[in-house]
C-alpha cells in the first residue's frame, strides 16, 4: 500500500507495514525494548484500532482513510532538557507538510497538535526512552486526519473536509518524511534558535489576547512564546507566567 520514495538518507529506509495494529507506538516501543531497530525506523498502518493521544487520550481514525505511523530516532545527542526540541521539529515537518498540500495556514498549537481553521488536523505523541541524562530512543507518533469525513469529535477536522477532494497518503508520507528529515538534522546540528523562531512564529494564537484556564481559574492573557524547556509563555495582567504540561487550558 506505501511506495516509499522519499529523498532521505535514514527515514523511513527501512518501513515496517502492518495491515492492521492497536497502536504503532506500542509496536516501536516493543522494537526498542527486544533489539536495536534501525534509526529512521518506519512503523505504519492503515488501520490503527487503538491509537494513543495526548493526555492518555484515544486516537479516532477510520480504516484506510488517514495517515497512522512512528518513527524511531536515537537523538543521543541531545540533552534530556532540550528533549521538547523534538516536538518541535516534528510540529514543524507535520505543519509545513499539511500547508504544502492544503495551500492555507497551518498552525501549531502548543505543545504538538496542528490546527486548521481552529480545528485539530494531526496529533503528535512522542515517547522517549530515557538513561541518565541521555535521551537513548524516541518514538514518534504521528495522526493525521486526511481523508476520513466525519469525526465523533466536532473539533476535528480532515484534509478532504477542508478541501473537499481526497489526497494520495503516499504524496503525504513522502513529503513529511524528507521534512522531517531535513529538521531532525538541523536539530542534530543543534540549531537550536533557528528551529525555536520557526516554531514560535507558528504557533496558533501566537501574540493574541485570548482566554485560557489554569487549576479550574479562567484568565485573559496573550502567548509570547516559550522557554528554554518547552514551557508556554504567556503574558497576562503585564506579567509573563510558565505553563507546563497539562497546566494550562485553551478556551474557544
Amino acid at each position: 500500500m506505501y511506495n516509499i520514495s522519499a529523498n532521505t538518507i535514514f527515514t523511513g529506509k527501512t518501513i515496517i507495514c502492518l495491515p492492521t495494529c492497536h497502536s504503532t507506538n506500542d509496536h516501536a516501543s516493543n522494537l526498542l525494548s527486544e533489539g536495536n531497530p534501525i534509526e529512521g525506523t518506519l512503523i505504519i498502518t492503515p488501520n490503527q484500532t487503538a491509537g494513543k493521544g495526548q493526555r492518555g487520550r484515544s486516537w479516532e481514525a477510520e480504516s484506510g482513510k488517514n495517515l497512522t505511523f512512528s518513527l524511531i530516532y536515537r537523538p543521543t545527542f541531545l540533552p534530556i532538557s532540550q528533549q521538547f526540541y523534538l516536538n518541535i521539529i516534528t510540529s514543524l515537518a507535520v505543519r509545513d507538510t499539511l500547508a504544502y498540500f492544503l495551500k492555507t495556514e497551518v498552525k501549531v498549537k502548543w505543545p504538538n497538535d496542528i490546527y486548521l481553521t481552529n480545528k485539530k488536523i494531526c496529533g503528535i505523541l512522542i515517547q522517549n526512552s530515557l538513561k541518565k541524562s541521555t535521551i537513548t530512543g524516541s518514538i514518534i507518533g504521528i495522526g493525521i486526519n486526511v481523508n476520513q469525513e466525519t469525526f465523533s469529535d466536532k473539533k476535528a477536522i480532515s484534509m478532504i473536509n477542508y478541501a473537499g477532494t481526497e489526497f494520495s497518503v503516499n504524496e503525504l508520507l513522502n513529503y513529511f518524511l524528507s521534512k522531517m528529515e531535513v529538521y531532525y538534522l538541523k536539530l542534530r546540528e543543534m540549531k537550536l534558535e533557528e528551529l525555536t523562531d520557526l516554531y514560535i512564529s507558528n504557533l496558533y494564537r501566537y501574540n493574541e489576547l485570548n482566554y485560557f484556564k489554569t487549576m479550574g481559574v479562567e484568565f485573559r492573557g496573550k502567548i509570547t512564546g516559550i522557554d528554554k524547556i518547552g514551557r508556554l509563555q504567556i503574558e497576562s495582567d503585564e506579567k509573563t507566567k510558565l505553563f507546563d504540561f497539562k497546566e494550562v487550558e485553551f478556551l474557544n
